[in-house]
């Protein structure tokens, strides 16, 4: 246990615990880790899924708790957890405090679409942009390639890369398959789910007891209707967002984990899926080429490559010995790189390195 971290209060900006997607993932797993032993930690939840007025409500909710936070607990460090867009929007008044308050800052960024979010945005968007980040004292980014795009904003020695993790069960040995196939996440046009249903109808052809489990929220319908035309509906489940033993019980009865994202970081999903000792089919995107090492765990496609896709999920689910190796590979590299534990030490080694900033201000307050 380190005595140095429990002298440190962070006040950490996180979505409620229940939040679809990748940043409650990961902050779910630091509630229950080291990180809260070694560091006295305030969690401010600012986000939440449900209506317009209980996102309203929930984020004037965390600003005031926030600002009380500010006031009474005097906070060493703010961890915020963001994305790009409206998730950057909702942030500000959490970074502009912390700078009145001279409390230094780590902007945790889970976003992948910075195109739409700085390059095509107006010069007044970009100006907001540019100014609070340069305000951060420090940015986490999922992966190199996140680090050159936020290069162009952000002086270099500001953005630390530290990636994701999956708090792994113990190996899954799949001895024979059951030819399904799990995609997990937002259903909808980046994580390239409108290209599904043709690779479904693709890998029919060849292997018709196949099954596929698309488990998400967001454009379902749409989906649906793609593989009504196709007549190809029988093939596909749709169980909504699986959570605790659901998703342990897909992750474990399926054989290939399926992601055709157009962009990404670091997807928790495909961090499971590697933590189930499942073979990845997916994209050269982002910090997937990290994960996903073509032919050693899996297959890397281009996006919108159906017929690689295609390819790839057939090659799987046809051959168990080759799905097994890849599967048994997959779980390898997050057992040697991927681990929560190593995560966290990687946190908490940023936290430790804001001690020179911490004495430097306190010295600056009483000069």
């Amino acid at each position: 246990m380190k005595t140095r971290g429990k002298k440190k209060k962070i006040c950490m900006i996180v979505p409620n615990s229940m939040v679809k997607g990748g940043i409650a993932s990961v902050v779910n797993g630091y509630r229950c880790s080291s990180l809260v032993e070694d560091y006295n930690i305030v969690f401010i939840e600012s986000y939440m899924d449900g209506s317009k007025f209980e996102k309203l409500f929930k984020g004037i909710k965390g600003y005031i708790n926030y600002f009380k936070v500010l006031i009474t607990e005097k906070p060493n460090i703010i961890h915020i957890h963001s994305a790009f867009g409206a998730s950057f929007y909702r942030k500000l008044p959490f970074i502009w405090l912390s700078i009145a308050f001279k409390v230094p800052i780590i902007n945790h960024i889970h976003g992948s679409d910075f195109d739409n979010f700085y390059i095509n945005n107006n010069s007044i968007c970009k100006r907001l942009i540019t100014v609070t980040y340069c305000k951060c004292d420090k940015i986490i980014v999922l992966a190199d390639e996140w680090k050159e795009k936020l290069k162009l904003i952000v002086p270099s020695e500001k953005i630390v890369v530290i990636e994701n993790y999956c708090d792994a069960p113990q190996p899954v040995v799949r001895e024979k398959s059951n030819k399904r196939v799990l995609f997990l996440g937002v259903i909808g046009k980046h994580k390239g789910c409108y290209d599904i249903p043709k690779v479904i109808e693709n890998v029919v052809g060849k292997e018709q007891n196949c099954h596929f489990i698309i488990a998400g929220t967001g454009e379902v319908e749409s989906i649906k209707e793609l593989l009504r035309q196709k007549k190809i509906e029988k093939y596909v489940e749709f169980p909504g967002w699986l959570r605790g033993e659901d998703k342990d019980k897909a992750l474990r009865e399926s054989d290939v984990f399926f992601l055709p994202s157009y962009n990404e970081c670091m997807p928790m999903s495909v961090l499971e899926g590697m933590g189930y000792s499942l073979p990845i089919v997916s994209t050269n995107v982002g910090g997937i080429p990290k994960l996903v090492h073509n032919l050693v765990n899996g297959f890397l496609c281009e996006p919108g490559d159906v017929d690689g896709f295609s390819e790839a999920i057939i090659k799987l689910l046809s051959d168990d010995k080759l799905a097994q190796q890849y599967g048994k590979a997959s779980y390898a590299q997050i057992q040697s790189k991927y681990t929560l534990e190593k995560h966290v030490d990687e946190i908490e080694k940023l936290y430790s390195n804001f001690d020179i900033v911490i004495d430097s201000r306190k010295e600056l307050e009483h000069a």
